[in-house]
């Protein structure tokens, strides 16, 4: 239905030819933002609610409690999903779990799966993928977080984190006063900041999808597959590689996803270029050096790069 109305836009009411390339990408870009915006709007809203029930402070709490027995790891990636930061906003609540007590090893899981996986990914992911990519998307970066974070904790990494962490740890002295209102009375400010979200998304999002509409109209079908073939057992590595020095949030680069995807590029190579654009950047390093030192970013960067070609692989596997 949407299609049909999206065609008769285009294609009668602007005149542009169907099968040429100003057709096909204004096609493309006007069907996407219907669909992502409408996908924004709702599930902000939903995860909204969500944590307007489960807020940071008691999830801080929860987590620092030690009553979690064991599955911390997995508690602080399932919350890094349902948190709608990038790699580098989320880099404050990383910091005030460290100062609350909460393990590194558990921090670095939270840290490891926000910007993968988040509401904005999530429903970028249904409406260009189908459920059954963006099911195992998920999956894979919460697991992602779990088992490094709790690989990096067993490595007893907390002398690398850099002292004026620990020291500001000393001052907190935190106030936990919070007017408790039902959720209906909060539904006004949910709604405002759930917008604020979609709005402070929405350039990334127009922009990805103006990179993804001129990629599916103008460039030749096979032009990236002859250098990211899937034949070729580098082309996983080779694209987690050159999206390290970018930086982008999953708003803006899944678009540029899909238009690869649909000129010949493996699913599986193209989540690896993107879960690299997203989780691993210059930014978010320049920002973590300021935490970690030297060792342990490195140590940070290396073991998330390598399982996202691990998972580049799997992903070009099993898809």
């Amino acid at each position: 239905m949407l299609d049909v109305l999206v065609d008769k836009l285009v294609f009668d009411l602007f005149g542009l030819a169907e099968g040429s390339p100003w057709g096909e990408a204004f096609h493309y870009f006007v069907f996407d933002v219907i669909v992502i915006g409408a996908l924004l709007i709702v599930v902000t809203h939903v995860m909204g609610l969500i944590n307007a029930y489960l807020p940071v402070e008691r999830v801080r709490t929860w987590i620092a409690s030690g009553r979690l027995r064991g599955s911390e790891h997995l508690v602080a990636s399932g919350f890094g999903a349902v948190t709608p930061f990038c790699s580098c906003s989320s880099i404050p609540l990383f910091l005030g779990f460290l100062q609350g007590g909460i393990p590194l090893g558990v921090t670095l899981s939270f840290l490891i799966t926000s910007p993968l996986v988040n509401e904005v990914a999530l429903a970028l992911f249904l409406g260009l993928f189908g459920w059954k990519v963006t099911l195992l998307y998920a999956a894979s970066g919460i697991l992602l977080g779990t088992v490094l974070g709790w690989g990096m904790g067993r490595l007893g990494l907390g002398a690398w984190v850099e002292d004026w962490v620990w020291e500001i740890a000393n001052d907190q002295g935190r106030k936990e006063t919070e007017e408790r209102q039902s959720l209906w009375g909060q539904m006004p400010s949910i709604s405002r900041e759930a917008m604020d979200i979609v709005m402070g998304v929405a350039p990334y999002v127009l922009a990805g999808l103006v990179v993804g509409a001129a990629i599916h109209g103008f460039v030749p079908v096979g032009f990236f597959e002859q250098y990211l073939s899937g034949e070729g057992l580098l082309a996983v590595p080779a694209s987690v590689a050159v999206a390290v020095p970018m930086y982008a949030n999953a708003a803006g680069v899944l678009p540029v996803v899909e238009s690869l995807v649909t000129k010949g590029i493996p699913l599986g190579t193209a989540l690896a270029f993107m879960m690299a654009v997203v989780g691993l950047s210059l930014p978010e390093a320049m920002m973590l050096k300021k935490v970690m030192k030297t060792r342990l970013l490195a140590t940070f960067f290396g073991s998330v790069a390598v399982s996202i070609v691990g998972l580049g692989y799997f992903f070009n596997w099993v898809l």
